[in-house]
């Protein structure tokens, strides 16, 4: 094989390569400017911060005045997912059964009670407005994702 078709195979291979990384990177950057947005807007017009945890937590507890915001968040989120779903890849195989699923799920849950909020809340509003708290937690939950990561690939 002469030496320009192996260049342009290699060339063909890294363009590719990184449209799918710019492609990538913009899909995480608008969903990021989407979350940030929302954040803003309902602290703007609500006053309340943006702890996805926190806004389900209201709506299971004992119902309150504040209901009404709180579910019409939750149904946004849901609408916005739909919204999104054709122009991402959803996963059809999570590599875990539901039940194990459904145990990750309470541990997180119970997680967020602990650190009086999850990584929306912690990650996106609390570091956004400088929060030492939110800082400490979110550095938390990076460190405690990086090694269950690396338990679940490489030791189980």
């Amino acid at each position: 094989m002469p030496s320009s078709d192996i260049a342009q195979i290699i060339l063909s291979a890294t363009l590719k390569e990184i449209n799918m990384d710019l492609l990538l990177f913009t899909k995480a950057l608008v969903g990021g400017i989407l979350l940030g947005c929302s954040a803003i807007l309902l602290l703007m017009f609500n006053g309340r911060i943006a702890g996805i945890s926190g806004i389900l937590g209201g709506c299971i507890s004992a119902p309150s005045s504040d209901w009404i915001w709180r579910g019409l968040f939750i149904v946004g989120i849901l609408i916005g997912g739909a919204i999104a779903a054709p122009f991402g890849e959803m996963p059809q195989n999570f590599g875990s059964s539901p039940v194990t699923l459904a145990i990750a799920g309470l541990l997180v849950g119970i997680g967020t009670r602990i650190g009086s909020g999850c990584t929306s809340g912690h990650g996106i509003c609390g570091i956004g407005r400088f929060s030492p708290r939110s800082i400490i937690a979110t550095v938390t939950f990076m460190l405690t994702a990086g090694i269950t990561v690396f338990v679940r690939l490489h030791l189980l």
